[in-house]
Formats: structure tokens, sequence, C-alpha cells
């Protein structure tokens, strides 16, 4: 099959840090090459991939000044331009992808990250292609709409985390990013009342400078209270395989939160609220706890020693594989290409026999 994957401009493929979306679509692009697909990657110039390699940029945009919005529009025209070659156009930009499907005959499939909300919407209500959430919850929250793919859950590559059945230190583990939305704030509140050290890892985007300075920072002892700055691929994974258990205090509907499904991996348990699709990924009482308040938070770390390392590991591979994901991704795209050929068909047979397809075109003449 050939596909073409759109991928946001913002971070590389995969990320060197933070970047869910970059990450979901590094996985899902190498192992479809793995499978023997044709695929093009429409992405920054300094991502690493197997496929070809359509640069958007020369590097990724966030930390720079160059127009997001212009430069990734361009990378969506430059796929379009080009959509003949493909048998399915995978989007995974949002705004600039879901504004652009339609003037092409080749098929889109849009992956939605986030929530849609207000004009976005709107746009929602327009598009003319496929689309899939990430999750049950993260449908929920849309109105009704025809051409959905279906709830094809993210993944991560499992055998990357180290997986720790033996013993841990004593910090409670923020690996997020640092934001309202995210809960940072409550973490620290949760760690207080605990009287548990608290260690956080983030990146910061411009937007969210003011709360980390305002209500973040000046709970940063070093000691008690951690910030450690943004982790890299390896010391994830040493923060994930050595903590006490991961917090997720979302104050969002979280469309689906990676970060919780690589904790689950090393074999750390999660204890999130009860928001977005946080009920989805952490099985409660079996990968960790879903609670309704930061009481519940704080009462539910005296239960963690209940939860088994081997069932957290053993969910997420089960449920959140990149054979799993690339498997369901496939599937979607074989209904989507089947549903173009049976609209084709149909066409084809209007214009053919307008007579037996359409009641009351008898007598009409097509030329």
């Amino acid at each position: 099959m050939r596909i073409a994957m759109l991928s946001p401009l913002e971070m590389r493929v995969p990320p060197p840090g933070y970047g869910g979306t970059e990450t979901v679509v590094s996985l899902l692009t190498e192992e479809l090459v793995r499978r023997g697909h044709d695929v093009t990657l429409f992405a920054s110039g300094d991502s690493e991939t197997r496929a070809q390699l359509v640069p958007g940029c020369d590097r990724f945009l966030r930390g720079t000044d160059r127009n997001k919005g212009i430069l990734t529009i361009l990378s969506v025209m430059s796929c379009l331009e080009r959509a003949g070659e493909f048998d399915v156009l995978h989007n995974h930009t949002t705004l600039e992808g879901l504004a652009a499907a339609g003037v092409v005959s080749t098929p889109m499939l849009s992956t939605l990250h986030g929530g849609l909300a207000e004009d976005w919407l709107l746009l929602f209500e327009r598009y003319r292609g496929w689309y899939n959430t990430i999750s049950q919850s993260a449908k929920g929250l849309l109105p009704d709409k025809e051409r959905f793919a279906g709830v094809i859950y993210n993944a991560i590559d499992v055998e990357s985390f180290p997986f720790n059945a033996g013993p841990r230190d004593d910090y409670l583990l923020y690996l997020s990013r640092v934001s309202p939305e995210k809960g940072t704030h409550l973490a620290i509140e949760v760690a207080r009342r605990a009287g548990r050290r608290l260690v956080i890892a983030g990146n910061i985007d411009d937007v969210d400078r003011p709360y980390f300075e305002n209500e973040v920072l000046p709970e940063v002892d070093g000691d008690f209270i951690r910030y450690v700055g943004e982790a890299n691929a390896a010391q994830k994974r040493e923060l994930f395989a050595n903590a006490y258990c991961l917090l997720a205090p979302i104050t969002w509907h979280e469309p689906f939160g990676l970060f919780m499904a690589e904790a689950m991996a090393c074999g750390t348990p999660v204890v999130g609220f009860r928001m977005g699709s946080v009920p989805e990924v952490v099985a409660d009482g079996v990968t960790g706890y879903v609670v309704d308040s930061v009481r519940e938070m704080v009462a539910a770390l005296d239960r963690i020693y209940r939860i088994s390392p081997e069932a957290c590991r053993q969910r997420v591979e089960q449920n959140f594989s990149v054979e799993r994901m690339a498997d369901d991704y496939l599937a979607a795209y074989e209904s989507i290409l089947e549903a173009s050929r049976v609209r084709r068909v149909r066409s084809w047979q209007v214009l053919r026999h307008p007579s037996k397809i359409l009641p009351g075109w008898a007598g009409m003449r097509v030329t």
C-alpha cells in the first residue's frame, strides 16, 4: 500500500523529548515500512525515518520564530500536489489537513490527537475526509459525523521501556507537559499532603510560562519537590522505572496520554483523575487507581503495594503495542479504500444506467 504520512512540524519525528503525536507518527511509519508498505513521510527535515522523507522545513519549529501555521500548510499542500501517487493520505496535523481535505480524490484519514471546540468544530463539520479518535472519551466529545473510522488507541515501543519488578525509589513522578490542564500544581499538593517526595519532569510551552513561574516554581525546593526539566528518552525511562508511582492529576479531557502507558510498561502503577481517557488507559485496581479528588489520590498512594508490576506491563503489551496499532490502522485504510471503491462503482453505474439507480431518471440522456 502507498501511504502518505502527514506530521506536524513543531517537533521532528521521532521527537527528542516531549511530542506525543510525533512519537505515534514515528512508530506507525516505521512499522508500516517494516511490513513492506511504501510510506512517504511529510515532516521536518531533521526527522529520522526509513520512509521517504519530504521535509517541510529544515529542522523542527518548536523554540523558533518561524510561522508554524504557514509552513505546515505548505507541507500539506506539497502532499496534496502528489496525492495521485498514494492510496491513502494519513493526516496528523489536524487544522491544516482538515481544512485541505476534499480538494483531491485520494481518500484522507485524519487522526484527531487533540480535542476540538468552538470554531474547530465548524472546521470538523466541514471536513470531507475520514477520521478516527484515539479514545472512546475523545469520540464522545464530538458531534456525530459520517466517515468515522473507529477508535484506534495510541501505542508505545514497549520493548524499549525497561521493566522493573524489583525494588524502587520512594518518589512520586509527574512526567508530562507542565501546564494547568495537566495538573502540575495538583501533583505538588498531593505530594505535600502525602508527605512524599515528588519529581517533576516536563517541557514548558511559552503560554504556560507564567503558570510555571507563579504556581510551580515557588514550590520547587530541589529536595522534597524537584523539577528536572524536560526528560529525554533515556532520562524518562529511568525516571519511570524507578518511581513509586506516576501521578496523572489531569483537569481536562486527555485524549489518550502516552505517559501513562509508558509508566505501566516499566511496571509502574498510575494514579489518575477520572477525566478523559484515564479510565480507558489505566485499569482501576489492576494497573493503578482512577480517583476523583486530591484526597482520594493521596489515599490511593497507600494501596500501591497491591498493584502488580507484571499486570501493568501485560496491559500495555496487550492493548498499546505498535503491532496492535499498525494492525488497526491497516484495517482502517482497507475499509476506507473499499468504501471509496464502492462510491466509484455507484457513480459509474449512475452515469451508465441512471434510470436503474435513481428513480425519475428514466428518459434522461447522459452525455
